[in-house]
């Protein structure tokens, strides 16, 4: 199997990096990881790139020297897709004319509901009865992409912010790698 050369853009902690590293090591996953990039010089994921050897990129600007240097990192590498993975800035539109169906983003509800942040507190206040994830293609408007797959949860009395944000991580690492599956099937 040839596997499909991924860079995967982080802001935070990275543990969804952290499981697509993982399932990348299996023989049938359709993904390599060949590069991180982060706006965030402090974010854990960082690690996961160095403990797995993955080159990874520190851009924290967010202008045409921004679009320029990450478009020579993903040139370099022969990137085919992009997965954003907790990623906290907004893409550039040219990237979507270059990666059209190439980018997607894992985030935490059930699009099209909560687009944007704070989702787990707003899911709360509006009394939901269920939430989870979405994987989706990325487009020009905020996580209003064609979707490609959502898992779900019931949330139960007592559930708070916190649980919420753990039960939808589990999902979501099962769901990300799903979706890649699904694309490249």
């Amino acid at each position: 199997m040839v596997k499909k050369n991924t860079c995967v853009f982080i802001s935070g902690k990275g543990t969804n990096l952290r499981n697509l590293i993982l399932k990348s090591r299996d023989y049938n996953f359709p993904i390599n990881i060949r590069l991180v990039i982060t706006n965030n010089p402090s974010s854990m994921g960082i690690n996961y790139a160095k403990i797995n050897s993955i080159p990874f990129k520190i851009i924290k600007s967010n202008n045409r020297i921004f679009e320029h240097l990450i478009m020579n990192e993903l040139n370099k590498y022969k990137i085919d897709l992009i997965c954003l993975a907790g990623y906290m800035r907004i893409i550039p539109k040219k990237f979507f004319t270059l990666f059209r169906k190439k980018i997607i983003n894992i985030h935490p509800s059930l699009l099209p509901k909560y687009k944007g942040l704070n989702t787990f507190s707003r899911v709360l206040h509006n009394k939901e009865k269920k939430t989870g994830c979405t994987v989706h293609f990325v487009n020009s408007k905020l996580d209003s992409g064609n979707k490609i797959i959502q898992k779900f949860f019931y949330i139960k009395p007592g559930d708070n912010e916190t649980n919420l944000k753990y039960k939808t991580q589990k999902m979501e690492y099962l769901a990300f790698p799903e979706a890649i599956i699904r694309i490249f099937r």
